[in-house]
C-alpha cells in the first residue's frame, strides 16, 4: 500500500481523508459500516493499474476525516455534499462511482440528486428501494423484528457506543463482519446486539489480522459515533427526500450482490432484486448475483473488480 497517496481536502466544510492511485478516468469508492477507506486497496491497486484515477475517502465520521457529534451532520444532503465537493476539489466535473454497504446507499443518492457528476455506478450489496409511503424506517424495522434489531438499538444517542466500548475496537470488527444470518441482526429482549455478536474463533482468508488491528486502531481514535450517526438519521432522511418519492435513477448501473449476503435474505430484497419493480425504478440497470457473503468487495475481490473494470470498460459510457 505504500504507492498510495494520502491527503486531507476540505469540502462541504469538513475535513476529508482521501487515498488516492493512479492516473485517468476518476473512479470513486464509497465504503460502508464499519469501514474505511481501506476496504478497497484491492480495487484501488486494480483499478489504477488499468489507467484510471482512483479515490477512496475515508466518509464523514471515519477515520482521518472529521467526525462531527451531531446526527443531524450526517443526512443525505450532507454526504452526498462532501462528494460533490471532493470532485470539485479534484477539478473533476464526473467519476465513475463505486459504493458498498451505507456507501452503496449515499452512490444511490448521489445519482438521484446529481446524475450529472456520475458516468456510471456499480453498486454493492444494498440496492435502490422505493419510499415507503406508509412507515418511516425504524418504524418499520421494529415492527418487523422487535426492539432488539441492531439498527433500532443504534438510534438511542450513547447507547451502541457503551455497549461497544466493553469490547476492544478489533473485537467489535470482527462481530459485523462476519455476521452469517439474518438471525443475527436481532437480539432477544434485555441483550445489546454487540454481546449478541458471535466473535469469530478464526478469520476467512480474504482478511487478516493485522489488516483488521489497523482499521481498529483508527477506530479506537474516532470512535464509533460517526458510523452510528448514519443510522440515526435514516427517519430524517425519510422526510427530506419526500420530493423524490417513486423518483427513478437513469445513470447506467450494475448491481452486485453475493447470494448469501444477510441483507439479501432480508426484509424481501431477494424477491425485489430478481423481479421487475428494481428495473422499473433504475431502467439502465444490471443485475449481478455472485457466490459470496456482504462484504464481497474483499471476499470476492478479483471477480468483483472484474466485474467493475468489463462495465466501467464500455466504450459507450464515456
Amino acid at each position: 500500500m505504500s504507492d498510495i497517496k494520502h491527503q486531507r481536502l476540505q469540502t462541504n466544510g469538513i475535513w476529508m481523508h482521501i487515498a488516492e492511485k493512479g492516473q485517468g478516468p476518476l473512479v470513486l469508492l464509497i465504503h460502508g459500516f464499519p469501514e474505511l477507506w481501506s476496504s478497497w486497496t484491492y480495487q484501488i491497486n486494480q483499478l489504477a493499474e488499468q489507467g484510471y484515477h482512483v479515490v477512496a475517502p475515508d466518509m464523514r465520521g471515519y477515520g482521518d476525516s472529521d467526525c462531527p457529534l451531531d446526527p443531524a451532520s450526517y443526512t443525505a444532503f450532507h454526504l452526498v455534499g462532501d462528494l460533490i465537493g471532493l470532485l470539485d476539489q479534484l477539478g473533476e466535473e464526473k467519476a465513475f462511482v463505486v459504493g458498498h454497504d451505507w456507501g452503496a446507499k449515499i452512490a444511490w443518492d448521489l445519482c438521484l440528486f446529481r446524475p450529472d457528476r456520475v458516468r456510471a455506478l456499480v453498486n454493492l450489496g444494498v440496492p435502490y428501494k422505493p419510499r415507503s409511503i406508509e412507515f418511516k424506517p425504524t418504524e418499520f424495522f421494529s415492527k418487523i423484528f422487535g426492539e432488539g434489531f441492531y439498527i433500532s438499538q443504534f438510534q438511542e444517542l450513547g447507547r451502541a457506543e457503551k455497549s461497544f466500548s466493553t469490547y476492544d475496537c478489533l473485537t467489535v470488527l470482527k462481530k459485523f463482519l462476519l455476521v452469517n444470518g439474518p438471525e443475527h441482526l436481532a437480539a432477544p429482549p434485555g441483550v445489546e446486539i454487540i454481546d449478541f455478536l458471535e466473535t469469530p474463533s478464526s478469520l476467512p482468508p480474504w482478511i487478516t489480522e493485522e489488516e483488521l488491528q489497523l482499521c481498529a486502531n483508527k477506530f479506537q481514535k474516532s470512535g464509533f459515533t460517526g458510523g452510528l450517526n448514519y443510522y440515526r438519521v435514516m427517519d430524517l432522511n425519510w422526510e427530506l427526500l419526500g420530493p423524490w418519492q417513486r423518483a427513478k435513477i437513469t445513470v447506467p448501473i450494475k448491481f452486485i450482490v453475493g447470494d448469501k449476503d444477510v441483507g439479501f435474505h432480508s426484509f424481501g430484497t431477494k424477491d425485489y432484486v430478481e423481479g421487475e419493480e428494481f428495473k422499473t425504478l433504475v431502467p439502465n440497470l444490471k443485475v449481478v448475483i455472485i457466490d459470496g457473503h456482504h462484504y464481497i468487495q474483499q471476499e470476492k475481490a478479483e471477480q468483483v473488480t472484474n466485474e467493475i473494470l468489463s462495465f466501467f470498460n464500455d466504450k459507450s459510457l464515456a
